[in-house]
């Protein structure tokens, strides 16, 4: 009987720890089948959103004034964020426009039209490198933060301190503290994966309080 005991014991040892281990095992799997479906589905999204713009491209090719206006609607606030973290404010409307006008008249040119966000984006930087080609000025970041006389030039200087940044960091802070854009409406726009912008606004505004000299 005492050796029925122990076997018996052992034996529901074994189906409880096996059980346990299934149940482990089932979580896990489920963790990552959740995982999975919620990339696929942000691919989805992604790949749907690549799929309007491709025919908002077709549509302005072919002579629908109102498919730019649409286009420019969805895109102006990416461009006036990466124009707004290169160059002076009061430069910025102009290089915007500027950004359109040649987008508009070189479409025609694009041969992966789902690619139309990132291919605006690279025209935004160009125009505002060649902003500075034409001009050679460069505003140096103020030295004194503490002696300021007006919000726009704390502003001013918090932009300054943006546009020394990292191109990543820089671009997506002001997309988000500036255009007022979620995370998953920049990773939208510019192509980048949720979690990339989720740690560039994370590690860029951990840099801007630093060089601010605030205190987390």
């Amino acid at each position: 009987m005492v050796n029925d005991g122990k076997f018996y014991n052992r034996f529901i040892y074994f189906v409880v720890h096996h059980f346990l281990e299934k149940m482990s095992e089932s979580r896990t799997i489920s963790n990552l089948f959740f995982l999975r479906k919620r990339e696929t589905k942000a691919a989805a999204a992604k790949a749907q959103e690549a799929s309007k713009e491709a025919r908002l491209v077709e549509r302005i090719c072919a002579g629908e004034k109102d498919a730019f206006d649409e286009l420019y609607k969805n895109l102006s606030p990416m461009v006036h964020g990466i124009i707004l973290a290169r160059v002076p404010r009061d430069e910025v409307d102009d290089i915007v426009q500027d950004v359109f006008i040649s987008a508009y008249n070189n479409l025609h040119k694009l041969r992966d039209k789902k690619a139309v966000n990132s291919w605006v984006a690279r025209i935004a930087r160009n125009r505002a490198v060649e902003f500075y080609r034409r001009r050679k000025l460069y505003d140096e970041l103020p030295e004194n933060l503490s002696h300021k006389e007006s919000a726009k030039a704390e502003a001013s200087e918090i932009l300054d301190v943006i546009r020394e940044m990292p191109e990543a960091y820089k671009d997506n802070l002001i997309m988000r503290l500036v255009e007022g854009m979620t995370g998953p409406e920049i990773a939208e726009k510019t192509g980048l994966s949720h979690s990339s912008v989720r740690v560039n606004l994370h590690r860029g505004m951990r840099i801007l309080r630093g060089r601010l000299g605030i205190k987390e």
